[in-house]
């Protein structure tokens, strides 16, 4: 009895711990992600933008055979200032995309080192014991690899397996966290 109380309470901490690490992990990246996608808006480029809407709408209120030079015109002076909005943006991204490129690669090591230093960790013991009833079609080799064999009711759960649900579980997690959208 006392063997599955401290087996219990060791597998719970592991259990809550690795799912921890990975989650904060799936969050940095995911952050990471959504600050170089967003970029900072340069006011040029938003007075770029609100030039172009104007200049779109007043072409487009020229609806007449006789004033379709000038619709014409507008629309081509339109296309210059999406042009010079398109190469500002491109210059932009050039030079933010260094420092993000540079941080999700070190937020990349950053987990590959972490999930080999858990599955070096916990290599061989269970990381979780759950119940086989929960578990029914999946009782084997598969979810308690290398984690030993079932004990008391209770299916072991392998590092290797858990590190698989839990990444899942916490990139779902993060996609579903309204501040991240």
């Amino acid at each position: 009895m006392e063997m599955e109380e401290t087996l219990g309470s060791r597998s719970s901490f592991a259990a809550f711990f690795s799912f921890f690490v990975v989650f904060v992990l799936q969050l940095l990246s995911r952050l990471l992600k959504i600050l170089k996608k967003r970029g900072s808006v340069n006011t040029e480029q938003f007075r770029l933008r609100q030039e172009i809407k104007q200049l779109l709408k007043e072409a487009s209120s020229f609806s007449s055979p006789s004033t379709f030079a000038q619709a014409a015109k507008l629309r081509r002076i339109a296309a210059a200032k999406e042009k010079e909005l398109s190469k500002m943006q491109e210059c932009q991204n050039n030079e933010q995309k260094g420092p993000y490129d540079l941080h999700l690669n070190g937020v990349l090591v950053l987990k590959v080192l972490t999930y080999l230093g858990l599955t070096w960790w916990f290599w061989g013991s269970p990381i979780a014991a759950v119940s086989e009833q929960l578990l029914q079609p999946f009782i084997g080799k598969m979810l308690s690899w290398k984690a030993g064999e079932s004990r008391a009711g209770y299916a072991m759960v392998g590092i290797v397996p858990w590190l698989i649900l839990t990444t899942n579980v916490s990139k779902l997690i993060c996609r579903r966290l309204p501040m991240l959208k």
